[in-house]
């Protein structure tokens, strides 16, 4: 009995020690990804790329080193979405700043820390001048951020008998973050935009707490051993951020319809075509790599440009083959950018169809806008003046494709050299020269006579 209760022992203490060893080798992942320049496509790929590689190391938590003074709203709503449908906890520190589409973006986390001086709000729309955008934006805006804090539910007080149920990230303070109109009692006056400082955010349910670094964020989460791995952005993302970002979509479509217009203005210069030609692969290259341009889409591109120099250089007029092409060409650059399955748009966003949408028709518009008057002054007094020609040669200046002197021969007789039928040679005094028979044939060795001079050519009979 004390044998088997001295072996028991030794088992449990064998077998604490090992957990204690095991335990103590246990580390929380911690994924740190930074956002420090306004959001944009090039955020958005990184913050994709960044959760990807998370969820492959299985990290525990996932921290997000936020400093931005906002960018494009339709970027931070994807940013956001992921947050939110993050299976890994997601947490922010902000750095500084958090403004307009990065209030959006910390909203969605998890938890909110800020550096001491930091500030978030002021979500307002506005557009590349900093002018406030029209209210179907701001309405907009207002949803969305409202929708964002709904998202992280209620928290349960009971006091005795009474229960209360509060949110924990008030939507009416995130909407004041966008409408100025809203007034809330001993926060915000009507007539202002929402604007909290570390402090003001701690007070009122923004913010879980003041840090000065990234540790004392997570000392603060609980975290006291973890092992941090840091998200590193690579050429190719950064590339690919930049040539897919919508702005630069727009100038490669404008680039494209304007470099064929100039083209086909000036055919043979080469330059146009060959910046059209860049520009194309720019557009599709990064698309393709990314699953959204399927071959036959970009070969829908190429069709409508075969049927629109078709319409140009071979059916005379303007008709179905150059409509049938400029379709086929929208519909190649639009269908591109969609995650369509053919011509199955059950997954594609609405949104993602009108941005789309948008995209091209704005650059085909200020392609052909710019196009038509950038023509007459390239091709007149701008740098291709030289390439392109200008003027005409005139008969009244002295320009002839033939010599006028022939018209002195009529009357003249002479020899058919060659069988007329009804073309054919004619020597007059030794010289040769083409004749057309006006009348019958004319058989060789005949005497023939001159009877008229017209366009450069010498008409003839039998004498």
């Amino acid at each position: 009995m004390i044998k088997r209760t001295i072996f028991t022992s030794l088992l449990l203490v064998t077998f604490f020690i090992c957990k204690a060893q095991v335990d103590s080798t246990l580390q929380s992942i911690v994924y740190k990804f930074d956002i420090k320049q306004e959001i944009g496509s090039t955020s958005w790929i990184h913050t994709q790329n960044a959760f990807e590689e998370a969820n492959k190391l299985k990290a525990d938590v996932i921290l997000l080193h936020l400093n931005t003074y906002g960018g494009q709203v339709v970027f931070a709503d994807s940013i956001r979405t992921k947050i939110l449908n993050s299976n890994i906890p997601v947490h922010v520190f902000i750095d500084n700043n958090a403004a307009s589409a990065g209030a959006l973006i910390s909203i969605a986390c998890d938890s909110i820390f800020m550096r001491p001086g930091a500030n978030i709000g002021a979500a307002t729309v506005v557009n590349q001048s900093g002018e406030k955008m029209p209210d179907k934006y701001q309405s907009y805006m207002r949803s969305t951020i409202r929708a964002t804090a709904e998202a992280h539910g209620k928290d349960t007080i009971v006091n005795g008998s009474d229960t209360t149920y509060i949110w924990r990230r008030d939507p009416k303070i995130a909407e004041a973050m966008v409408d100025e109109s809203i007034y809330l009692e001993g926060i915000i006056d009507t007539g202002k935009i929402l604007t909290f400082t570390t402090l003001e955010a701690i007070e009122f349910g923004f913010c879980e707490g003041e840090a000065d670094n990234m540790d004392e964020v997570l000392n603060k989460l609980g975290y006291t051993d973890y092992e941090i791995v840091t998200h590193k952005p690579t050429v190719y993302s950064n590339i690919k951020g930049f040539l897919t970002n919508p702005v630069f979509h727009g100038i490669l479509i404008l680039v494209i319809i304007g470099g064929l217009y100039f083209e086909l203005q000036s055919p043979g210069i080469g330059f146009p075509l060959l910046a059209s030609c860049i520009a194309a692969i720019l557009y599709f290259a990064p698309l393709y790599i990314d699953g959204l341009a399927e071959n036959w889409e970009i070969l829908l591109f190429i069709a409508g440009l075969a049927l629109i120099a078709l319409e140009i250089f071979v059916v005379p007029g303007f008709g179905i083959t150059g409509i049938a092409g400029i379709t086929l060409v929208f519909a190649g650059l639009m269908l591109s950018l969609l995650e369509n399955v053919v011509f199955d748009f059950t997954n594609v966003p609405g949104d993602e169809m009108v941005k789309a949408l948008i995209i091209v028709s704005s650059g085909t518009f200020l392609a052909f806008a710019a196009a038509i008057p950038m023509t007459e002054k390239l091709f007149t007094t701008g740098a291709l003046s030289k390439v392109a020609l200008q003027g005409s040669q005139k008969i009244s200046e002295g320009y002839l494709s033939f010599d006028p002197s022939l018209a002195n021969l009529i009357g003249e007789k002479g020899i058919a050299e060659t069988q007329l039928r009804p073309s054919g040679k004619i020597s007059i005094d030794d010289e040769l020269y083409d004749a057309i028979a006006l009348i019958g044939i004319i058989e060789k060795g005949e005497t023939v006579d001159v009877v008229k001079f017209e366009a450069g050519q010498l008409y003839v009979t039998k004498a």
